[in-house]
């Protein structure tokens, strides 16, 4: 979800004065800018919400939403965009004003241009700076949160610990697990992932640490496995709070020696990956439970780095539409370039429970349905409204599943857990800690 670069950096001019909006405009794209220029406030927060600006240059005086009103307005959608304000009736109680409150600069009119030129040139440095760099390319940002955890997974990029990233589903884990790859030393070999919650207990062992040929049934050929298939890279290892507590064991023995051994053989591999894990649970939770080892957990999470959920860095919906929807628009090959301002400030306003996965569906579906170049509002409504019953993860479904099979069959069994679990296939124990995850007392069934 790469962002297209400009080849020019993006700067939003405001001015109620025409005359000085012209000149200011003239001399500022000579500087090497693209200006869009606008009259008052309430335009340039369309602007805001529907464009990627470097920096907000602004007069500080203008009728309905003044200039400081409008930073205020800005930082609640962009906080890491610099704006300077002019003023012609400069005072130092208002620019003292104006920076305390977080305003990057402050100029007096007339504007002299080599101290605009310098104050400009500062705060695209900063603005520039705070972009990831090609290792993170494929991750649309501006928020701070999210630059702070990008910030903290190219330090640790560099170093040989493993990694937990936790947060919601569809936030991105998988994404930020190949940039920290991509930064590291490891970047020149694979970069594997598997979700552990996708597979039966089973097939799951035999896809990590691979099998012997006649292993199992079916098992015609030898399979070498993840782990050596990321040799010399990193593998990652997403929902890993959904391990089953036997390959649990198996992976922290192979973590701790270095080591795995194909099932259905007698021998050992020496192993040379990085493990990088992901979960949307709560291990802390589940270790109080008995459903996640506490010596794996401390094993995995050497460093956590915690990814924010869409909401949290609403900032970063105008740049993640307009680069979703340019690459659906070439992958389709239909003619759509952006969205109205109503569609666009309904996608910032918006909860977004399904995260940056959501937010990809309402795009696809835009692009699949709109007959103009610019997308209604009508059509993100649709959108919107159909995802919000969004279609669950595997993992959820078998969750749900899960919940309703114990369900059914404490129903059936009156509530005896032991007749239950031989029903199941499973012993006692294991039939408790299931009970325990879906929050079921065998005595509301009795």
């Amino acid at each position: 979800m790469s962002e297209k670069k400009q080849s020019k950096p993006q700067l939003l001019l405001v001015d109620d004065d025409q005359s000085l909006l012209r000149l200011l405009t003239i001399r500022l794209e000579g500087e090497g800018f693209d200006v869009t220029a606008v009259e008052d406030g309430q335009a340039a927060l369309k602007k805001i919400n529907s464009d990627a600006f470097d920096v907000v240059l602004s007069d500080l005086r203008m009728p309905g939403l003044d200039g400081l009103s409008l930073f205020e307005e800005i930082m609640g959608v962009r906080k890491d965009i610099p704006v300077i304000l002019m003023t012609a009736h400069g005072t130092i109680s208002d620019a003292v004003a104006a920076t305390q409150r977080g305003v990057f600069g402050f100029l007096t009119k007339p504007v002299d241009h080599e101290e605009l030129r310098t104050l400009l040139q500062k705060a695209l440095s900063q603005s520039l700076a705070a972009q990831p760099g090609d290792w993170a390319k494929d991750i649309v940002t501006r928020s701070p949160d999210m630059l702070n955890v990008l910030d903290q997974a190219y330090r640790i990029a560099q170093r040989e610990v493993s990694v937990l990233i936790s947060g919601a589903s569809g936030t991105g884990k998988e994404l930020l697990a190949n940039a920290i790859h991509q930064a590291s030393n490891r970047c020149n070999k694979p970069f594997v992932a598997i979700n552990c919650g996708a597979l039966p207990e089973n097939l799951l062992e035999s896809e990590l640490f691979g099998h012997a040929k006649g292993a199992f049934t079916g098992a015609v050929t030898a399979n070498s496995g993840l782990f050596r298939e990321a040799d010399g890279g990193t593998l990652f290892l997403d929902e890993i709070g959904d391990m089953p507590m036997t390959l649990q064991v198996k992976l922290l023995r192979a973590l701790q020696e270095r080591q795995i051994r194909p099932v259905g053989s007698s021998k050992h591999v020496d192993i040379d990956v990085r493990i990088i894990s992901a979960t949307h649970k709560d291990l802390h939770k589940e270790m109080e439970e008995g459903t996640f080892r506490e010596d794996l957990y401390y094993r995995l999470n050497v460093v956590n780095l915690k990814l924010p959920s869409l909401k949290e860095r609403s900032e970063d919906i105008p740049l993640l539409a307009r680069s979703l929807l340019q690459q659906s628009a070439q992958r389709h090959q239909v003619n759509v370039s952006q969205f109205s301002d109503d569609a666009m400030q309904l996608l910032v306003k918006s909860e977004w429970p399904g995260n940056v996965r959501q937010l990809v569906n309402v795009v696809e579906q835009c692009v699949a349905l709109t007959q103009t170049p610019v997308v209604p509002l009508h059509l993100v409504e649709q959108a919107l409204s159909a995802t919000k019953q969004s279609w669950p993860t595997l993992t959820e479904a078998r969750d749900a599943f899960e919940q309703k099979y114990l369900h059914k069959l404490l129903k059936m069994t009156d509530g005896n857990v032991t007749r239950a679990a031989e029903l199941a296939g499973r012993n006692r124990t294991d039939m408790h800690k299931l009970m325990k995850k879906h929050e079921l007392d065998a005595g509301d069934f009795r």
